[in-house]
């Protein structure tokens, strides 16, 4: 049997991150940013003394790591050829830059899935408890799912 829990952190927690698509020949190329929020899945084939796959109210560390990479950052691939300008914006100290191997929800997705699977190992509950996927949602119309398989 396996047992799965999901937690979501919505919209309205205000992840506010602005990104560009450098690599589009849409709009998607400008800075531009939104609200982000992601919902996690998470999978167990036992549960815990509690009878839960993990405790919601310990995810409150796992959000303020979603706080500090992604609410009121600036983020840039690590391969734009405007990074040394993106760059100097945080310097200037008018934004906080973070580097990212990628941008976009499907890049954010998979960059949270990693950081959720350390997030488990940390707080003990892994091996017990595995994530199943992470999606991002830019909105109530585009998002992105990563999953291991």
């Amino acid at each position: 049997m396996t047992y799965f829990s999901t937690k979501t952190f919505r919209h309205e927690i205000g992840l506010s991150a602005a990104f560009r698509q450098w690599r589009a020949d849409s709009h998607c190329r400008f800075i531009h940013g939104y609200a982000l929020a992601f919902k996690i899945t998470f999978e167990a084939e036992e549960l815990d003394v509690r009878n839960w796959v993990v405790d919601f109210g310990s995810l409150k560390s796992l959000r303020g790591m979603l706080e500090d990479q992604f609410d009121h950052k600036l983020l840039v691939a690590e391969d734009d050829p405007e990074l040394r300008h993106v760059l100097e914006l945080g310097h200037l100290g008018i934004a906080q830059v973070r580097v990212l191997p990628k941008v976009g929800c499907e890049a954010f997705a998979h960059y949270v899935f990693v950081a959720t699977e350390m997030w488990l190992e940390t707080n003990g509950y892994a091996p017990r408890v595995r994530v199943v996927s992470v999606e991002c949602m830019e909105h109530g119309a585009n998002s992105a799912i990563y999953t291991a398989e």
